[in-house]
């Protein structure tokens, strides 16, 4: 029976698809270990939004081939389906899997080990208008981007698919042949495609299920588009089912700790690596988040058209689950109906994240975001109004190219001047690709660390603000796994509504509610 690991790098949709990637390979029989130097198979989920994201993946890549260099190992998510390539490049890559063809990653391991007849010929795919991988001197094995028909849309995958696995270790690894790549024009993804998910994967106590896929926008530095398609959605009827299911106990999987990739090494920064769950135990998801590329625009591809508040009205009304959490949310999706739901209803986790980016107008002008910031300090306000307890957290990006010293102060200025939680700090990137790579006045390297130190700084004395006005609150808590370190001290860590993280103390259980006073 194949043994597998995972690693992701990213955001809440990457962890959700590395999450229902899991699902799938225990559904067909593999076995997941804690440690990728016993796995037949080792899969790496990756992320592309900075070339730090790139650099950490390709790293990663390097110490699980040294690790283990036996294993099969596949490269996935957004680096794959931007830069194949690549990543097909680096030592020990046995498979490069782009995101228009991630949930066949079972049936490929399948389909791939099958010898091609002598003389068959794959026709190389196309990527946009960008021509496929090509490495002279050593053709890979390239399948064409029709097969992605076969791609199955998440009612058609239940957890007793009769679908075969045939194990890796029937075969060795080979040492000469190049990686094989399997991308397709993500555009032509029409549908979200997923898989069911069971509670508890990753170790999670709180499940993500992604309900949203792509992005229609085009921020002058943003590559996700390019990798995630066009904005798709999961039907309601779907959503409910599967958050009926989470919240309902079931025969599940319950978390247990990892290891780190190395001994006596931390794990990767934003990395998760999943970990085997207890199978045969009680699970039922207490908390669940929703997540998406861009989650506001919900439903407007589907028919009859739709939107995230009336799902959310649909959630509350014909499920049992006790709270639910959105995970970030453009600022022009945050209306007063929106709000006023969250205000209303205790199931809805007292907490929104929206991307700021820059506190200047001529900034969020030249990266084509489409609010200034008179309309983004009236969401602020409005959620502060109705709900003065709820965490507002916000990404920035600075050393955008032509940010000047007055843009850089009058992000700092507003910050200072809202009641922001807490700050998601990235330093520029200019992303193969994107308009914001090739604009003029480009920001020293230098500066950029500076100000995003400043950044950092300032998200540090917003934190300690919020938690000094928590201090005496009565909190309903949810208990998350507990790391070595909580069990030392014997505190168990766990989750506000409004995202505080506190310590309770005593050993308990994850998946828990308390009741504490901050």
């Amino acid at each position: 029976m194949a043994s597998f690991f995972i690693q992701q790098f990213g955001c809440r949709a990457t962890q959700a698809d590395g999450a229902a990637l899991e699902c799938q390979l225990l559904d067909r029989g593999c076995t997941p270990v804690t440690d990728p130097a016993k796995a037949s198979i080792v899969i790496l989920n990756t992320c592309t939004v900075t070339a730090a994201a790139d650099a950490q993946a390709r790293d990663a890549i390097r110490k699980l081939h040294t690790r283990n260099p036996a294993a099969r190992l596949i490269v996935t998510g957004c680096y794959a389906q931007r830069a194949p390539e690549e990543l097909a490049a680096l030592p020990g890559v046995t498979h490069v899997v782009g995101n228009s063809h991630k949930p066949q990653i079972p049936d490929l391991i399948t389909a791939t080990l099958r010898p091609s007849p002598v003389g068959a010929q794959h026709a190389a795919p196309q990527l946009g208008t960008r021509p496929g991988p090509s490495r002279p001197g050593s053709p890979a094995h390239i399948f064409p981007p029709q097969h992605s028909s076969s791609l199955l849309p998440i009612a058609n995958l239940a957890p007793d698919s009769a679908i075969p696995f045939h194990s890796f270790l029937t075969e060795s690894v080979p040492t000469s042949r190049p990686a094989q790549i399997l991308i397709g024009d993500i555009f032509a993804n029409s549908e979200l495609l997923s898989a069911p998910l069971l509670g508890g994967e990753a170790g999670h106590t709180r499940p993500t299920l992604k309900i949203q896929d792509g992005c229609n926008l085009r921020c002058s530095y943003c590559v996700i588009p390019y990798v995630r398609g066009k904005s798709r959605s999961l039907t309601p009827d779907a959503v409910i089912r599967e958050i009926q299911n989470l919240a309902a106990v079931a025969q599940a999987f319950l978390p247990v700790r990892f290891s780190a990739p190395n001994p006596g090494q931390s794990p990767h920064r934003n990395s998760t690596s999943f970990e085997p769950a207890l199978e045969g135990t009680k699970f039922t998801a207490r908390e669940t988040v929703l997540s998406g590329i861009n989650l506001g625009t919900y439903g407007r591809d589907l028919t009859p058209r739709t939107n995230l508040l009336q799902l959310l009205r649909r959630i509350l009304k014909e499920t049992s689950l006790e709270r639910l959490r959105i995970s970030s949310i453009e600022p022009q999706d945050v209306t007063r109906d929106f709000v006023d739901l969250f205000a209303s209803n205790e199931r809805l986790a007292e907490h929104f994240h929206m991307p700021l980016q820059s506190g200047s107008d001529r900034v969020l002008a030249a990266m084509h975001r489409r609010y200034r910031i008179a309309h983004y300090a009236r969401r602020v306000e409005l959620i502060h109004d109705q709900l003065p307890h709820a965490a507002i957290g916000a990404d920035v990006i600075t050393g955008f190219p032509g940010e000047t010293d007055a843009d850089h102060q009058a992000t700092i200025s507003f910050i200072e001047q809202h009641p922001f939680t807490y700050l998601h700090v990235f330093s520029f990137s200019a992303r193969p690709g994107t308009p914001a790579a090739s604009l003029p006045n480009q920001v020293p390297a230098r500066i950029i660390k500076s100000r995003a130190r400043q950044l950092r700084a300032l998200s540090d004395a917003k934190s300690a603000a919020f938690l000094r006005g928590q201090l005496g609150r009565q909190l309903r808590v949810l208990t998350l796994r507990r790391s070595e370190h909580d069990e030392r001290n014997a505190v168990t860590p766990a989750l506000s509504s409004n995202y505080l993280k506190l310590s309770v103390p005593g050993i308990h259980e994850p998946n828990q509610w308390f009741d504490v006073q901050a």
